[in-house]
């Protein structure tokens, strides 16, 4: 399997407080990883040093061949927008664009034609089941169809790895299950690679492996 993500002794201190001890994590092209643990483990933090949103004070960490620890600036900007995709537990879609819009937007700033990006917009929306909520506001959708929308704008740009953050977290059970279900046919269909924050044991228990976190470090 290509080895997609080498993350090694990633340490990350706020203050005296310690919160990453030295953790090794790699992940292969196509996985679904889980990550869980207790609140307060490390978890968010590590996933936005995945995200590049976050340095660590020290490790190394390798994302599709690419060396990000290296990378500053724009060059840093431009491989995020590029090559890393996030959902997060709230939606954060623009409220005065409509769903085509908001997944349009990353592709525009990547610098796509806007006929291109509207094009791989809206057949985004079709996959995640929304090609007829493409002209609908964040305000007009339900939880789960904002969740949607989201995750098809984190994937307009062909991401190596899909990086979500508890993207379950604040939604019903019934809707919980179809936003778990479609991370699995994003997989079947786009081979994409998956890292998930969860405390959802059912979300969990689908993924290809689940890695758990205590105290700044899997155990």
């Amino acid at each position: 399997m290509d080895m997609i993500i080498k993350a090694e002794q990633i340490r990350k201190s706020f203050g005296n407080l310690e919160v990453l001890k030295g953790l090794d994590f790699s992940v292969d092209k196509g996985e679904v990883i889980a990550i869980m643990g207790a609140s307060g483990a490390g978890k968010t933090t590590f996933l936005e040093i995945l995200g590049t949103l976050s340095t660590p004070d020290s490790g190394s960490l390798e994302i599709d061949g690419t060396d990000v620890l290296s990378l500053s600036g724009k060059a840093l900007s431009s491989f995020r927008g590029r090559r890393l995709g996030f959902v997060f537990q709230f939606h954060h879609l623009l409220p005065e664009f409509n769903s085509l819009e908001n997944v349009m937007i990353p592709a525009l700033i990547a610098g796509k034609p806007e006929k291109q990006a509207r094009a791989e917009a809206q057949a985004l929306l079709e996959r995640v089941g929304l090609s007829d909520r493409a002209s609908h506001k964040p305000s007009e959708l339900s939880g789960g169809e904002q969740q949607r929308v989201a995750i098809a704008r984190a994937l307009v740009n062909e991401p190596a790895v899909l990086l979500a953050d508890e993207p379950t977290g604040n939604l019903d059970s019934h809707t919980k299950e179809e936003i778990h279900k479609l991370f699995f046919d994003l997989r079947a269909s786009l081979g994409q690679t998956i890292v998930i924050v969860t405390h959802d044991p059912g979300l969990a228990d689908m993924c290809d492996r689940t890695c758990h976190m205590k105290d700044g470090l899997f155990v």
